[in-house]
């Protein structure tokens, strides 16, 4: 799938109940990828944050995945959260030589590197110093929360700033229809306990404005909670800038449907961003 300067994915591509929905009733663990590339251009590599995969699965995944397809792959935990970006140049370097096969085929596109709540203004001059010194090769995207960075301050300032400088974009995370949901089901329950609730700043300081919504999981209840990301999309492409959407919800297992709702309520402000393709399992051969 090729979008106008515009990238929609979820926050996996292995999900097996999309199995007769989005997948192939018959589809496999190993028809998963190529199917989910099939309609949807992007993904978030939540894996890397808990391991690095193996280089032959690196290839794998470069060649089951459709062209222009990019993976945006989440910094390691060790990296981010246990080091707190301190003495992390070996690992860092083994995370991006990992990532490598995929860059030199164009399957790369920006990864994220998340920091914990406790990541705060006093760390800024280590996030400075680790960002400086990452190759120019890849693209990232920063994400952040501690809230001193949502409170429009100088704190605040001072972050955007510096990711400004280096033309990283700050990843923006929506969990606002999420905690719109009534918690009656364990798996809104359960993602409510552990999603962050935050002020919502949308700020592109780069040229790929990163998006993580965390949706409510009725994909109609999300419309009021879409409607300012739809505006956002249609003048950063206005812009010439090239966003990155995903699309989360408490299990996931709605996840495809509310971004094909995003998708379809897009196109009808942005008819350039074009069509979704079928869904496999929507397919008359499927």
């Amino acid at each position: 799938m090729t979008l106008a300067r515009y990238h929609l994915g979820c926050p996996v591509w292995s999900n097996r109940d999309w199995v007769g929905e989005l997948f192939t009733v018959n589809a496999k663990p190993g028809d998963f990828l190529r199917q989910y590339s099939a309609v949807f251009d992007t993904v978030e590599g939540n894996n890397c944050f808990y391991g690095l995969p193996r280089p032959d699965t690196v290839v794998r995944w470069r060649d089951e995945a459709a062209p222009g397809f990019r993976f945006c792959f989440k910094f390691p935990r060790l990296i981010s959260h246990e080091r707190r970006l301190r003495a992390v140049e070996a690992e860092t370097a083994e995370f991006l030589q990992r990532l490598t096969p995929l860059a030199e085929a164009g399957r790369l596109g920006p990864s994220f590197l998340q920091l914990p709540p406790g990541f705060g203004p006093d760390d800024l001059p280590v996030l400075h110093a680790y960002l400086a010194a990452l190759p120019g090769a890849f693209q990232y995207a920063v994400e952040v929360r501690h809230r001193a960075f949502f409170a429009k301050g100088e704190a605040e300032r001072q972050l955007n700033r510096l990711l400004l400088e280096f033309g990283f974009d700050r990843v923006m995370l929506d969990s606002r229809a999420l905690f719109a949901a009534e918690p009656s089901e364990a798996d809104t329950r359960l993602a409510q306990s552990r999603k962050p609730r935050l002020p919502v700043h949308a700020i592109s300081l780069g040229p790929r404005p990163f998006i993580r919504y965390i949706g409510h999981p009725d994909p109609d209840a999300n419309r009021p909670f879409l409607a300012p990301w739809l505006d956002k999309l249609a003048l950063w492409l206005s812009e010439g800038r090239e966003p990155y959407v995903f699309i989360h919800t408490p299990n996931n297992r709605q996840a495809p449907r509310l971004a094909r709702l995003f998708h379809q309520l897009l196109q009808a402000r942005c008819a350039e961003v074009g069509a979704l393709p079928i869904w496999p399992a929507e397919r008359a051969d499927g």
